[in-house]
C-alpha cells in the first residue's frame, strides 16, 4: 500500500465517527399549542423566542418549534396535541385552555404552560410547589384577584350597581372567576349578570342580551376571549360599558381598564422552564410559580369615548396609560 492510501484510510476512517456523530445529533423539537390567534400572542411569542436564544435555543438552528392556533377554539387543541405527539415533539408548550387536551393526549412528553388562570383547580397539576406528572407551569392567579379588579372598576364607576360579567362557560377555570367576581359582587351590593360563552358565536348574543341592563362589564379572560378581544372591545364601547379585562395586552383593543401580569413576562419565564427541561430536569419536579407583579393598565381614549373622568387616585396606581 502506497503511502497516500493508507492516510486517505486512516484519515477516513478517524472522519467517520464524527460524521456519524453530527448524523446522530438531535435538534430539540418544541410543540406550541398557542390558544388564541398569533396575532394576540406576538409580543409573549417574541419574548418566548428571545429569552430561548439567551439560553443557546435558537430557532431554525439550534431548536425548532411548530406553532399551532386554535384561534380560541378549544375543541381543536386535542388534535394538535396528537399531531405533536406523533410527531414525538421533546416538550409541548400550551396556553391554559389546551392543558386538559395535552394531558389527555401524553402522560410521557413534558407539557409547560405559560399561562393558566387556575391549575390546581383546573387539575393541570396535583399542587404549586410539587406538581407531579409530566407538567409544570405558570398561573395567572385569575381568582384571587378578581375581587381587585372589581374594586379598581369601581373606582372609575363609582355609582356601580349592575355589573355584567363575559365568561366561556365550558372552561373550568374561567368558572371559578365568574364565581369569585359574583361573590365580591355581592359583598359590594353590586348585581351580576353573567353573559355564558362557549363559542365565538356566542358574544353578539351575550350582548344582544344586555339591553340596558349593565353599567360595566367585567372579562373573564381566557383563549376564546382573548381571540376575540377586538370584537368584545367594539361591542362593549357600542353599549357604553366600561370595561375590566385581566390580561393587559388587551387593552389596546378598545377596552378601557386591565389589572394582571405581564405575559411577556410569564412567556419569557417559560423559556426557562423549557431550558430546564431540555437539560434533563423533570417537568413534575419544577414548581408552578405564580405572578409577583400585577399591572393596571388604563385606556385614557376608551374613557373619553365613554364621557367618564379618571380619578387622580386611579390614576396614579397606573402602571400604563394608552392615550
Amino acid at each position: 500500500m502506497r503511502r497516500r492510501e493508507f492516510i486517505t484510510l486512516v484519515g477516513g476512517a478517524a472522519a467517520w465517527p464524527l460524521v456519524a456523530r453530527a448524523q446522530q445529533t438531535k435538534v430539540p423539537f418544541i410543540g406550541f399549542l398557542g390558544t388564541t390567534s398569533p396575532s394576540a400572542w406576538s409580543k409573549p411569542v417574541a419574548a418566548f423566542e428571545q429569552r430561548l436564544s439567551q439560553l443557546g435555543w435558537i430557532a431554525g438552528e439550534t431548536i425548532t418549534i411548530d406553532y399551532r392556533w386554535t384561534e380560541g377554539r378549544d375543541e381543536q387543541a386535542l388534535a394538535i396535541a396528537e399531531g405533536f405527539v406523533r410527531r414525538k415533539v421533546d416538550v409541548i408548550v400550551a396556553g391554559g385552555n389546551a392543558v386538559a387536551a395535552a394531558k389527555q393526549a401524553t402522560t410521557s412528553i413534558p407539557i409547560v404552560f405559560p399561562v393558566a388562570v387556575d391549575p390546581v383547580g383546573s387539575g393541570f397539576v396535583d399542587n404549586l410547589a410539587r406538581p407531579g406528572g409530566n407538567v409544570t407551569g405558570l398561573s395567572l392567579q385569575g381568582p384571587e384577584v378578581a375581587g381587585k379588579r372589581l374594586e379598581l372598576l369601581r373606582g372609575i364607576v363609582p355609582g356601580l350597581r349592575r355589573l355584567a360579567i363575559i365568561v366561556n362557560i365550558g372552561y373550568p377555570a374561567a368558572k371559578r372567576e365568574l364565581t369569585e367576581c359574583q361573590a365580591a359582587s355581592r359583598a359590594l351590593g353590586i348585581e351580576a349578570i353573567a353573559l355564558e360563552l362557549r363559542r365565538p358565536e356566542d358574544i353578539v348574543t351575550a350582548f344582544g342580551s344586555l339591553h340596558a341592563s349593565a353599567e360595566a362589564l367585567y372579562v373573564v379572560t381566557e383563549a376564546l376571549v382573548d381571540a376575540n378581544r377586538i370584537l368584545i372591545g367594539k361591542l362593549a364601547l357600542g353599549a357604553r360599558l366600561p370595561t375590566m379585562f385581566g390580561a393587559t395586552h388587551v387593552i389596546e383593543a378598545g377596552g378601557l381598564m386591565a389589572y394582571g401580569p405581564s405575559l411577556s413576562a410569564l412567556f419569557r419565564r417559560a423559556a426557562d422552564f423549557v431550558d430546564k427541561i431540555l437539560h434533563g430536569t423533570k417537568p413534575g419536579d419544577i414548581p408552578v410559580e405564580q405572578p409577583t407583579k400585577f399591572d393596571l393598565v388604563l385606556n385614557l381614549k376608551t374613557a373619553r369615548a365613554l364621557g367618564l373622568t379618571v380619578p387622580a387616585t386611579l390614576l396614579a396606581l397606573t402602571d400604563e396609560v394608552i392615550e
